[in-house]
């Protein structure tokens, strides 16, 4: 980009100072110069007023309320310039003094203070979007309340025009300086096109701060009318702020995270805390120091007392945003460690099962082979006739033990010599009902019950339906097992839809389970000796992981087990689902 087109919009601001000046050189005091000072000098508020609206319209996120602030101060200083064209145009009247719009003229200021302290340049964390408005309201309430006791009384209550004067602008001098303040900051704190902004802006506000102290004082004396010198900085600040709002545009706007020390994070609620103490100081002050009309005294304590409800309000309303935002933190924390922990028990477990695998398909094979020869041998034996009855027990006993360490082997080597199946769109709800109606037939009596409910369209599934089958029948008889021994009892199977899952819940209404956490630990098992291998648990784990799902088991408060199981729905499914909720 040339130099013409970059800096275009600083040309033509400059071109519009020059054009102003020269008429005001060059035109006398008249009627004609005041229309045109006034007309051109409302024109000219509207410009940026329109730029910052736009930008804050056009603008990313993270800008639109430090560009909205702006347009509204803007909107604020419009005001102000409207009504004192009016006066001078409409009504042919000198401006008077005191004016009502003068407190117009006052607060635009704030908006434009608030907006810098908005520090678009900085990344904002979740929240504190709403902190950063709390603080501008806290940052007016404090400006209207110093208005109030300073300035308002001389005004309204009591009038005292030489005292109004000389208070007002000493308080619009402190309001430029806080500006200018917050400006300087922005600029030493800041990088790339958002120094470069609140440079410009800074320059223009301190030539506005400048010459507005000199046309009040030209005000006073009389000296000042309407397209007089006394206009030309006025014009060429409001013009620079104009340019620079649209040079901004093509500038790197870039939020940056914040880098600034602790210390300086904490000025504003510090600042905060010190207006909230302040007031009660200056209530004590206007009650028993200040030599005032009663009506002026009266009006300030009732001020004081007003500013104390409405600042106390908005320091307990960001005291309880800062609560609720903390405690988001603390529950995200908390949900990233359980996830992190849940994480690690899952790769520990899988490592385990992977090690535990290898071990187990090597052992298998070597007990197997001299296994095989004592149940050959064995059964050699047990042709022969001349064996004694005595003889005959004792090898019915190692055939029984051989046969039950050689079915140990069998499931060994299922365990360690698991293997990924072929997949296919499975129905969870066939698979349940095929489980429920094997298993039932094995505890007659009717004292166990299983009741399964699955949600109306629970979409599929992708996995091997043998595996997942096998899975759901090992969390079945184990917990019909532990209704056994309790004497009967009820077993709840739901899946339902959460998300993009299946959610199953096995839930029993058994003693519950010792140590839920080393449930799915291979061998480990409380069934009695020759019940259980401890192993079914674990190849379950095996299954569910291998398809992409977890596992948990816990205990119920009320009592029993909880097993539940998510599985990812097929993409096919997960799809149509998305379709369905977007429609």
């Amino acid at each position: 980009m040339s130099p013409l087109r970059r800096h275009r919009w600083f040309l033509a601001a400059a071109g519009i100072i020059v054009s102003f000046a020269a008429v005001s050189l060059t035109a006398h005091k008249s009627l004609g110069l005041t229309a045109f000072a006034d007309l051109f000098g409302l024109a000219v508020m509207l410009g940026p007023a329109a730029v910052m609206l736009g930008n804050a319209f056009r603008r990313p996120t993270q800008e639109r309320g430090f560009w909205g602030l702006m347009a509204f101060g803007f909107a604020l200083w419009t005001c102000n310039q409207a009504a004192w064209a009016y006066c001078e145009l409409i009504q042919r009247q000198p401006i008077p003094d005191p004016y009502f719009f003068d407190i117009i003229l006052f607060f635009h200021v704030v908006p434009m203070i608030g907006a810098v302290a908005w520090r678009p340049d900085l990344k904002k964390e979740p929240g504190r979007i709403y902190l950063s408005l709390l603080n501008f309201l806290m940052l007016l309430g404090w400006w209207v309340f110093l208005y109030a006791f300073l300035v308002f009384p001389h005004q309204y209550v009591a009038l005292n025009l030489k005292r109004y004067d000389v208070l007002y602008d000493r308080l619009f001098l402190l309001e430029n300086a806080a500006l200018l303040l917050v400006l300087g900051f922005g600029v030493l704190t800041s990088s790339r096109g958002w120094r470069r902004f609140y440079l410009h802006f800074f320059l223009a506000s301190l030539v506005y701060g400048v010459s507005s102290q000199f046309l009040d004082r030209a005000v006073v004396n009389g000296s000042y009318y309407s397209g007089s010198l006394y206009d030309v900085p006025f014009i060429g600040s409001v013009v620079w702020m104009a340019a620079a709002a649209l040079s901004a545009r093509d500038w790197d706007l870039q939020s940056a995270e914040s880098k600034l020390p602790s210390r300086w994070r904490k000025i504003i609620p510090q600042l905060a805390m010190l207006a909230i103490l302040s007031l009660p100081v200056l209530g004590l002050w206007a009650a028993r120091f200040h030599h005032s009309a009663p009506a002026s005294r009266g009006f300030r304590i009732f001020a004081v007392l007003v500013a104390m409800l409405l600042l106390g309000a908005f320091a307990f309303l960001g005291q309880y945003l800062q609560d609720q935002a903390l405690m988001r933190l603390l529950q995200e924390s908390r949900r990233g460690y359980e996830n992190q922990m849940r994480l690690q028990n899952q790769l520990v477990q899988k490592e385990k099962l992977a090690s535990l695998g290898t071990l187990v398909a090597g052992a298998a094979r070597e007990i197997d082979s001299p296994l095989n020869a004592i149940l050959s041998h064995s059964e050699h034996l047990w042709g022969q006739e001349r064996l004694s009855p005595e003889q005959n027990t004792l090898l019915r006993k190692i055939v029984t033990q051989a046969q039950r360490t050689r079915d140990l082997v069998a499931n060994l080597l299922s365990f360690a010599q698991q293997t990924p199946g072929e997949k296919a769109l499975v129905d969870l709800s066939t698979l349940l009902a095929r489980a429920r109606q094997m298993l039932e037939s094995r505890y007659p009596g009717g004292k166990i019950q299983i009741e399964i409910s699955v949600a109306a369209g629970l979409p599929r599934v992708r996995g091997n339906p043998n595996q997942l089958f096998q899975a759901f029948v090992e969390i079945i008889e184990n917990a019909l097992d532990a209704l056994q021994e309790i004497g009967g009892g009820l077993l709840t199977i739901t899946a339902e839809q959460r998300g993009g899952e299946a959610v199953l819940q096995f839930s029993d209404s058994g003693p519950g389970i010792r140590e839920p956490q080393r449930v799915f630990d291979p061998f480990y098992t409380t069934k009695a000796v020759g019940k259980g291998t401890g192993l079914g648990l674990s190849a379950v784990y095996g299954v569910i992981q291998e398809h992409s799902g977890q596992i948990t088991c816990q205990n119920k408060p009320e009592g029993g087990a909880l097993f539940i199981v998510r599985l990812p729905l097929a993409a096919e499914a997960a799809v149509r689902v998305a379709g369905a909720a977007g429609n």
